[in-house]
C-alpha cells in the first residue's frame, strides 16, 4: 500500500437546479474516473485518504464529494420528517428521493466532464449508483454496490439495535460527534477486523467542523430512501458490469439486502466477506482495492478500452 497523500482542494460544482456540490480528488486526471458515493449522513471525509491514493496508485483518477444534504454541498431548506412521517412514509411535496440525489450526481459527472466512469457506492451511496446506473446508463462504465439493499421491506433490514442508535438526539459539540461515532462503529463495524477509534473520532469532528446541519441532512436523506420505495424492478434494467460486496455480520443493512441486490442484476457477481460489518476497516482496503479495480478494468478490457496498468 502506498503512503497516502492529500486530496487536491475542494471543489464546488453547480449540478444543475440549484443544487451545488463539494468534491475532492485523486491521482491522474487523464486516468479512468472512478466515482466513490457515501452513504447515509456521511460525508466525502468517510472515504479514507488511504483508501482513494491505493485507487488513484492502481491508475484511476478517484472522486469522492458530498451528497446533497452533507458536508459543504446544498442542503435542503424544509424540515426533516419527524419519526411518525418515516415509519408512516408520509413525506412533504419537498421531499426528494434517490432518483434526485442520482441526477445530481450525473450533473457532478458532466460537470467535470468525466463521462462515463466506474461508479462505487457504499449503502444509501450504492442505491444512489442503482438508480444512477438504471436510469442514466450513458454516465456508467461499471457499477460496484457495497453493504446495499433494493428498498424491498423484506430484505437488508436494520437491526433493531442499531435503529436505537440512528434515532438518538443530535451531538451538540464535535467531541460528542466524535463519541458517538466510535459508539456506532463499535457497533456496526466489522467484527473480524480491527476498528480504527482514531481515526473515527478524528473523521467525526472534521464532519462536525465542516456541516453543522448535519443531523437534519441526515434525516431527508433517509426519507429519500424510503421516499423510493422497492426499486427491484428498476435494477432489473442495470445493463452496466455489476459487483456487489457484503459483509456477513452487516447490523446496519442485513446481509439479505445484497443477495437481493445481486439477484436483481443483470449478470451481477455478489462477493460475501467474512467478518466485516458496515464499515470500511483499514485491514480491508487491500482486498477492496483489488475488487474494485479488477472489476473496473475487466469492464474496461470488455468495452474494447484500454485498462489501467497500475503504478
Amino acid at each position: 500500500m502506498h503512503e497516502a497523500s492529500n486530496p487536491t482542494p475542494e471543489e464546488i460544482i453547480d449540478v444543475g437546479r440549484g443544487v451545488t456540490l463539494c468534491c475532492d480528488r485523486f491521482g491522474d486526471p487523464a486516468d479512468p474516473p472512478m466515482l466513490l458515493i457515501m452513504g447515509l449522513g456521511q460525508p466525502l471525509l468517510a472515504w479514507p485518504v488511504e483508501l482513494c491514493q491505493a485507487l488513484a496508485d492502481r491508475g484511476f483518477h478517484v472522486i469522492r464529494f458530498d451528497n446533497r444534504d452533507s458536508g459543504r454541498s446544498w442542503h435542503a431548506r424544509q424540515a426533516p420528517p419527524r419519526m411518525g412521517q418515516l415509519i408512516a412514509r408520509r413525506f412533504g411535496r419537498d421531499q426528494y428521493n434517490l432518483e434526485h440525489m442520482a441526477q445530481d450526481t450525473t450533473g457532478l459527472i458532466d460537470g467535470l466532464g468525466l463521462r462515463p466512469v466506474h461508479v462505487v457506492g457504499v449503502s444509501m451511496g450504492a442505491m444512489i449508483a442503482q438508480t444512477l446506473a438504471a436510469h442514466h446508463p450513458d454516465h456508467i462504465r461499471s457499477l460496484v454496490s457495497v453493504m446495499s439493499t433494493t428498498g424491498a421491506r423484506r430484505t437488508g433490514w436494520v437491526a433493531p439495535s442499531t435503529l436505537r442508535l440512528l434515532f438518538r438526539h443530535p451531538a451538540r459539540t464535535r467531541e460528542e460527534a466524535a463519541e458517538r461515532a466510535v459508539t456506532m462503529f463499535r457497533h456496526i463495524g466489522s467484527p473480524g477486523f480491527p476498528l480504527d477509534e482514531q481515526s473515527v473520532r478524528k473523521r467525526a469532528m472534521a464532519a462536525f467542523d465542516r456541516d453543522p446541519r448535519a443531523a437534519a441532512g441526515k434525516g431527508r436523506q433517509m426519507a429519500a430512501i424510503l421516499k423510493s420505495g422497492d426499486r427491484t424492478a428498476e435494477l432489473r434494467r442495470i445493463t452496466a458490469p455489476t459487483l456487489v460486496i457484503h459483509g456477513d455480520h452487516d447490523r446496519m443493512v442485513h446481509g439479505s439486502g445484497g443477495r437481493a441486490t445481486a439477484a436483481a442484476i443483470p449478470g451481477a457477481r455478489l462477493e460475501i466477506i467474512k467478518g466485516m460489518g458496515h464499515d470500511l476497516p483499514a485491514a480491508l482496503f487491500p482486498r477492496l482495492v483489488d475488487l474494485f479495480v479488477d472489476h473496473a478494468s475487466a469492464a474496461d478490457r470488455a468495452r474494447g478500452v484500454r485498462a489501467p496498468a497500475g503504478r
